[in-house]
């Protein structure tokens, strides 16, 4: 019988989660399996920053398996701007999540990181065993080094998944905090609505894998379930699918069905211009895996945004 607590449950990767669980056949691959009780949490359950709120959201739900995804998360601009909170609060929430599950022995945590935790002075691909070689980019400082500690605490069977940048329904639509995707769609949608320029911020040259949240769910599921080492393991599209953020905004402005004027402003930073993440770990481990091509995942992103939007977190103020 086994408890699965899901941190961050009503985040995009948190609600992709529970959508595979939902949806998946019970007793298949990625279903729920007989016996499972999936906890999802959200923030308004305990505020992970607080050690007596964490000990008590596990005090509550006694989870036998931890899947980490609580973070305070935001796209480059927001990490450039909060370098100092973006350390401080995830080193706090990782921290507490971690000693919480290691003195109510929970069996087995799967902590999620991000590929930003790498350095940008790395010989490309990534793989597992660059995490700690050099500084993180600096646009990213102080998310990258929180997320880096949790590959240094306890010596249980506690690991970590990198997943390369996420989308899909659910997303931070913000456009102030949100990450590129789905700060693009907003303002796509914004600029067909209003009549006004298509903007997007930088040179559009950057390069990017993106892998769509529910095929990230998956692999969360499965690591969960199959994978015992500690050590992190990339949860990744191939390196032969990196695409620039021009690729990307145009096949924004094709699936919104944007006809207007559509520049980038250069005089906004790219932030890392690459970090290409090799699968071969992932896929020498979990065999046949097929990813949502790019395109039907960003479809199903716009239309989950289009027939969502009152509900979408498109920040304080809906434009």
């Amino acid at each position: 019988m086994s408890r699965i607590l899901v941190t961050g449950g009503s985040g995009l990767v948190g609600k992709a989660i529970k959508y595979v669980i939902e949806t998946e056949p019970e007793g298949s691959k990625f279903g729920k399996q007989p016996g499972e009780t999936w906890i999802f949490a959200s923030s308004s359950e305990g505020d992970l920053r607080d050690p007596v709120a964490t000990d008590a959201l596990f005090e509550k739900y006694k989870p036998t398996h931890v899947i980490h995804l609580a973070a305070l998360v935001g796209g480059l601009f927001k990490n450039m701007k909060y370098k100092l909170t973006f350390l401080r609060d995830n080193t706090l929430i990782n921290d507490n999540v971690l000693r919480s599950a290691y003195t109510h022995q929970t069996s087995k945590v799967v902590s999620c990181l991000s590929t930003c935790v790498f350095s940008d002075k790395v010989e490309y691909p990534l793989d597992e065993n660059k995490v700690h070689l050099g500084p993180p980019h600096e646009s990213n400082f102080g998310y990258a080094h929180a997320k880096r500690m949790v590959d240094e605490e306890f010596g249980c069977n506690f690991t970590s998944a990198i997943p390369t940048n996420v989308f899909g329904p659910y997303d931070n639509f913000d456009l102030e905090d949100s990450h590129v995707i789905p700060g693009l769609i907003h303002k796509c949608v914004l600029a067909k609505k209003n009549g006004t320029p298509f903007v997007v911020s930088g040179t559009g040259k950057p390069l990017r894998q993106f892998i769509y949240s529910r095929d990230l769910a998956k692999l969360f599921i499965w690591q969960l379930r199959h994978y015992d080492d500690v050590e992190p393991l990339i949860l990744s599209v191939g390196e032969d699918e990196e695409v620039s953020i021009k690729q990307v905004a145009d096949a924004i402005v094709k699936e919104v069905g944007f006809e207007g004027n559509y520049v980038f402003d250069t005089t906004r930073a790219d932030g890392q211009f690459r970090k290409p993440a090799s699968n071969k770990k992932l896929l020498s481990l979990v065999g046949d895996f097929q990813f949502t091509p790019f395109e039907q995942a960003l479809h199903e992103t716009v239309k989950w945004f289009l027939d969502n939007y009152d509900i979408a977190r498109t920040g304080s103020v809906k434009k």
